[in-house]
């Protein structure tokens, strides 16, 4: 059986889809566009997801839980929004037999949903902020899938939040954003560029959207999270308000902001190489995989046992059936950070030997070392990847002041510009280069120029990422 990938210079689409079936994360659904998350697939999804909940709930939020099933005047009561989303809904019509008085939505997003209840649930300034937060699923009717970052169905959290003032809401949409930042960097070793998007790119009903874009190892762009200042629009359409300390009845401002399992499509494609699967060993299901050859299962089950008390994930593969070299070959495929090969004179000697996925090579390290080096080894693993990710990024990363090197730039990564700001210039931009408006990056310097495309004044006062994306 052949367990290996097309390697990413032939193919990189080819890569990808071969991997996340061939490591066990994702399997396609019956319906299309469907996935269905596997064990070891669904376990990194746990992982990020405890991460992120922790660091939401610390900040304030609580978890709530608000139906599938969205009637179809709700999303239509927000134009802009409902216009955004018409492509990608489904609709039920019929329930029980019958058709339904009115249509009902799929949830696409709960802005409309958690609004009619906002409405309900604030009357006073003392009812303010809001925040709430909703680990779901969403559907999004899609026409080109690829699992983990475009498909029909995904998972996701959502945070929706309520306030006073502006200045209270976007300091909740930033909050939001910085969460998503330190996720993507501290746990998935990703290094997001923050920034906010620009007109064109912006989500549909909001003033405002920010981003957390990444980029993987063919160059592309893929939005890792995003968070919106909605204003007053939302607030305006559900009758969100609330009586002021004047007395007066003011309308709230409104924030939501989602990160999904799109994530573990960014983990894939930002650490992985042709031999498989390299995941950052806060996030991998199994940090540590023991491979016993021979007879000793019972000594690397005592061993495993040591490790987990040391807070290391290990997992014991004992399968007899199958050589050590298939074995060691899989875990290296399914992209676990550290394996320690056991056998019999590595018994007597006292010692394991111990290879590392991105190291060449191998070592043998003292078995009662092995509790307390192993978290050590593992977080310059973690470290290393963060390194190796933003050194990437950065080599393929261009500061451009011409057309024609704007176009070289994007063919290969990303391409720092001044922009004119206008959307019929990103059309333009798009259809002869693919490149899209990444984000307008909050640390970027202040500089004044003009468009790269049409010579009309740049409209951010700094360069915007530009480059091809997911």
């Amino acid at each position: 059986m052949n367990r290996g990938v097309t390697p990413q210079s032939e193919d990189f689409s080819a890569w990808y889809n071969e991997l996340v079936a061939k490591a066990q994360l994702v399997d396609r659904g019956p319906a299309k566009g469907t996935m269905v998350i596997r064990p070891y697939g669904y376990r990194l999804w746990e992982l990020l997801q405890a991460e992120l909940d922790r660091r939401i709930k610390d900040t304030g939020h609580e978890n709530a839980y608000f139906p599938l099933l969205i009637p179809e005047s709700y999303l239509q009561r927000e134009a802009e929004h409902v216009e955004g989303f018409a492509p990608e809904l489904a609709v039920v019509t019929h329930a029980g037999g019958k058709e339904l008085e009115e249509p009902l939505i799929v949830r696409p997003t709960s802005e409309t949903i958690i609004g009619e209840m906002m409405a309900k649930w604030i009357s006073s300034h003392r009812d303010l902020p809001l925040l709430l937060n909703q680990w779901a699923n969403v559907v999004r009717w899609e026409m080109r899938p690829r699992m983990f970052l475009r498909t029909t169905e995904f998972l996701w959290q959502e945070g929706h939040t309520a306030h006073a003032d502006e200045a209270d809401a976007m300091g909740e949409t930033m909050l939001a954003l910085g969460l998503y930042e330190q996720v993507a960097r501290d746990i998935a070793a990703i290094p997001v560029v923050p920034g906010e998007k620009t007109p064109g790119e912006r989500f549909a009903g909001a003033v405002r959207t920010y981003t957390i874009e990444g980029m993987m190892r063919d160059g592309k762009a893929l939005q890792c999270g995003t968070s919106h200042y909605m204003g007053a629009n939302f607030a305006r359409a559900f009758d969100i308000g609330y009586t002021a300390a004047s007395g007066r009845r003011e309308l709230c401002h409104t924030t939501s902001w989602g990160m999904t399992t799109r994530m573990i499509g960014a983990v894939i494609m930002t650490h992985g190489d042709d031999k498989g699967l390299v995941l950052p060993p806060r996030l991998a299901p199994y940090q540590v995989v023991i491979v016993p050859i021979r007879d000793t299962a019972p000594a690397c089950h005592e061993l495993a046992v040591r490790l987990r008390a040391a807070g290391v994930r290990v997992h014991v593969d004992d399968r007899p059936h199958l050589s050590p070299g298939f074995r060691f070959n899989e875990w290296e495929l399914r992209g676990v950070p550290i394996r320690l090969e056991v056998g019999p004179r590595d018994l007597e000697s006292g010692a394991a030997v111990l290879a590392r996925r991105l190291a060449p090579g191998k070592e043998s390290v003292p078995l009662d070392t092995l509790p307390s080096a192993l978290p050590v080894i593992l977080e310059e693993f973690q470290e290393s990847l963060l390194q190796r990710a933003t050194a990437f990024r950065d080599e393929h990363t261009v500061t451009v002041g011409t057309w024609e090197s704007f176009a070289a730039a994007v063919s290969t990564g990303w391409a720092l510009t001044l922009h004119c700001g206008r959307p019929s210039c990103e059309d333009l931009i798009k259809a002869e280069t693919a490149a899209t408006p990444r984000c307008i990056p909050l640390a970027g310097p202040a500089e004044s120029g003009t468009c790269v495309r049409c010579d009309q004044p740049s409209a951010y006062g700094k360069r915007v990422i530009f480059g091809r994306a997911y």
